[in-house]
């Protein structure tokens, strides 16, 4: 090695000038992740102060609405929605007031709310509870085209069977009972097969008695689907 044949001096003033040429990278990187900590720190910190905050206001609406004091919960939803626009409390509290106004019989007033939690929710299992409300909703308004439009069951993911049941109730409205029987059944069977990976996300009871109501059999349901044939030449 060439620091072998170096003096001890000369090893010095090596080291010297190196530092002379590169201290500020040194200092720099030194600083710069004491400025990322710090960052970090004041985010973390920020984030748990806002978190805090979001959930004391939906308490705070949830007892307004608790004791029907509608105008206080309306003004609480908007400082939540000004302030937390994205935070689950947030799109809760859309939730919990467009239930209110379900109960009070104000649809459009509801399908508003419930609009905008599918439009801002980033999480897309609270985007589907309220799009199977909004689909509720429509068809108690008559509007059942447009609820069947909204719930596509190739998109439904786990509440396939929910989007069966109410796309059946709409065929109900319409009159068309057998497009509503193939819902119902195709219920029953999403149903079953959630059951037997670990969860049932319909009551069964009630969504075989729909069935039988529009002239389906529950066991035809229950029995497991024949492949159909392929045509000749198709593997």
């Amino acid at each position: 090695m060439v620091d072998e044949f170096l003096t001890d001096r000369d090893q010095e003033e090596a080291l010297r000038k190196w530092w002379r040429e590169n201290w500020m990278y040194i200092v720099g990187g030194i600083v710069l992740g004491i400025a990322l900590l710090a960052g970090y720190q004041y985010w973390k910190t920020h984030f748990h102060h806002r978190a805090i905050a979001a959930s004391q206001l939906y308490e705070e609406l949830r007892g307004a609405v608790e004791r029907n004091e509608m105008d206080a919960a309306n003004r609480l939803l908007g400082t939540l929605e000004a302030d937390h626009e994205s935070s689950p409390y947030t799109q809760h509290s859309r939730l919990l007031l467009a239930k209110k106004h379900i109960d009070a019989g104000k649809y459009d007033e509801a399908l508003t709310l419930l609009r905008a939690v599918i439009k801002d929710s980033e999480d897309e299992e609270l985007a589907w509870v309220a799009r199977l409300r909004v689909a509720r909703v429509l068809i108690q308004q008559g509007k059942h085209d447009e609820a069947l439009s909204l719930l596509d069951p190739g998109k439904a993911g786990a509440f396939g069977p929910q989007v069966r049941e109410i796309r059946g109730d709409a065929q109900v409205a319409k009159g068309n009972l057998d497009a509503a029987r193939a819902e119902y059944a195709a219920a029953l069977s999403d149903n079953l097969l959630e059951s037997i990976g670990g969860g049932s996300t319909v009551d069964r009871t009630v969504l075989e008695m729909k069935l039988q109501d529009v002239g389906g059999d529950k066991k035809a349901a229950d029995a497991p689907t024949e492949p159909a044939p392929a045509a000749e030449g198709q593997p």
